[in-house]
């Protein structure tokens, strides 16, 4: 059985012996970048520069913790409303911002 074929199979048998309603708690990189609606290089950037979390590390595996990611989201800043004289907007950044230009 090739490795592919394996890790569909295996992925097969916890999907059928966990239950739907169950979150994961620990996502890949790819899975963290989708569920920020980000690309995985952005990820990257951003992990880089520290406004996401650093993996944690299982058998040389690296894994996001969802409730890192979550909080660590929750901390970006929202985007500035406009404000009724021009002249007090100020240009707001972030890390993310920070890691496009890297």
């Amino acid at each position: 059985m090739s490795r592919e074929m394996a890790a569909v199979d295996t992925r097969a048998r916890r999907s059928a012996v966990l239950p739907p309603s169950l979150p994961p708690f620990g996502v890949t990189r790819e899975q963290a970048a989708l569920l920020l609606s980000i690309s995985v290089s952005l990820f990257d950037s951003a992990v880089e520069v520290g406004t996401m979390p650093q993996p944690r590390v299982l058998g040389g595996r690296n894994i996001w913790d969802v409730d890192e990611l979550w909080a660590s989201f929750r901390a970006l800043p929202h985007k500035a409303g406009m404000s009724r004289d021009p002249d007090e907007l100020r240009p707001q950044g972030n890390a993310f911002d920070n890691a496009k230009k890297a």
